[in-house]
């Protein structure tokens, strides 16, 4: 379990591919303390630790990982939000984030908003989505590339969120452009009640 709050960035390193697995070797600031079998996201993904050597470690995502997220875009060279699992004797600064990515988006605005950012992201949509909890509320939360947001004028399809200074300097949201896919989880939350709605 995460808390949307990214620690890191880590760059990629160095991508093998094994049948439909692919081996990412990343290189970041924790990777030091990092033990075999931890749980990190990245993008908000949650994989697991299988091989660290000094500050570089290495995760393996299966197809079915790759189909829902962005990792299979991955470049050596590209960073990654990363965080490690939460503390449970810790304060919870963002919200209630699983690592388990519900589908990717698309941004297709960038708008400069007095030194802050705004960015507005599209996704598909179906009656069949949103029974499994798969939208967005106005001021409810949703993780984009693994960092806890607040969702601002959500519509059936798209929403936005606001990035301010620190946030846009201290996750690879610097790196994004109008064409960029990233991975959404929807709030854990939302699909609970979701699910509920429908066992009534």
């Amino acid at each position: 379990m995460f808390s949307g709050i990214v620690e890191s960035m880590a760059r990629v390193v160095a991508i093998e591919t094994d049948r439909d697995n692919k081996h990412f070797t990343l290189e970041c600031d924790f990777a030091p303390e990092l033990h075999i079998d931890q749980s990190v996201a990245h993008n908000g993904v949650c994989l697991t630790v299988v091989r660290r050597e000094d500050n570089r470690y290495v995760v393996t995502a299966m197809n079915e990982t790759l189909k829902r997220s962005n990792l299979g875009q991955l470049q050596v060279g590209d960073l990654v939000n990363v965080e490690r699992s939460m503390l449970m004797n810790g304060r919870l600064d963002g919200h209630i984030v699983q690592g388990h990515v519900d589908m990717t988006a698309t941004c297709t605005d960038i708008t400069d908003d007095q030194g802050s950012f705004i960015y507005t992201f599209s996704h598909e949509s179906s009656p069949e989505m949103v029974e499994r909890g798969y939208f967005t509320v106005d001021k409810g939360s949703v993780t984009v590339n693994g960092v806890s947001l607040t969702v601002c004028e959500p519509t059936a399809t798209s929403f936005k969120v606001c990035i301010i200074p620190y946030t846009f300097e201290h996750t690879n949201f610097h790196a994004l452009q109008v064409g960029s896919r990233v991975n959404l989880e929807f709030d854990i939350l939302g699909k609970y009640i979701s699910r509920l709605a429908q066992l009534k």
